[in-house]
């Protein structure tokens, strides 16, 4: 869910604008790519701090299926190599705009139908705008109190471990100086501890999202700190 964070400036202009291919109830092949999802995002997401965190997300996820697959090129030699969580991960199994596309609409519908949140997104609207099955599988499970789906894939299960904590590291980064700069492991695990600060994020759902990926939340968080300190989010 998200949480209020302050907008910041910025674009990733150098982009490419890859396309997700997903068969038409007619059974052609149709499209769903990123200028397509920033574009339902803009119709259905005004607040900045929101749109921004919706883009931490995408980037959060994208930078970890980029780090899987250097990890699966890297046993380049072999068919198959095994992730953290035991599974076989086989050629071309993570599509790094896919997990980028389902974080960036994960909470698509939270601003104009947050009691519908997010079965109005993957009921309505996605189905309607061709996304397809593997990212609204994706919406569903990262809240699975209200849809019953539990994370169980890839991308399930890094799109729940990446939402609450991009949204709370956010929100330690603003109150201080420099940012994500520098920010220590150290800093953050003070501020979970602190219950009134961003009190509406679950300290539960971050130390589940962890073991979901099978890391330690030391590790999962500087992955994210150095995400995000590294690039730009667009607002």
């Amino acid at each position: 869910m998200p949480i209020d964070t302050s907008r910041i400036s910025g674009s990733d202009d150098n982009v490419a604008n890859h396309t997700l291919s997903k068969p038409n109830n007619d059974g052609k092949s149709g499209s769903f790519d990123r200028s397509q999802a920033e574009s339902l995002l803009k119709q259905y997401v005004e607040s900045p701090a929101l749109r921004r965190h919706c883009y931490m997300v995408a980037v959060a996820l994208e930078a970890y299926a980029q780090h899987l697959l250097t990890d699966q090129n890297q046993n380049k030699n072999r068919n198959k190599t095994e992730n953290k969580l035991g599974e076989e991960i086989v050629s071309n199994s993570i599509d790094s705009e896919t997990w980028y596309i389902a974080g960036l609409l994960h909470d698509l519908d939270w601003e104009k139908y947050s009691d519908q949140h997010p079965l109005q997104a993957t009921q309505e609207i996605l189905p309607a705008a061709g996304c397809p099955d593997e990212i609204i599988q994706a919406i569903k499970s990262h809240a699975p109190e209200r849809t019953g789906i539990e994370p169980t894939t890839l991308l399930d299960r890094y799109l729940f471990a990446c939402d609450e904590l991009s949204g709370f590291l956010d929100a330690v980064a603003k109150v201080r100086p420099d940012g994500f700069k520098d920010l220590k492991y150290s800093s953050v695990k003070k501020k979970l501890k602190n219950k009134s600060f961003a009190a509406n994020v679950s300290r539960e759902d971050i130390a589940l999202g962890a073991q979901l990926i099978n890391q330690e939340l030391a590790d999962h968080t500087e992955f994210l700190v150095k995400t995000f300190a590294d690039q730009k989010i667009p607002s």
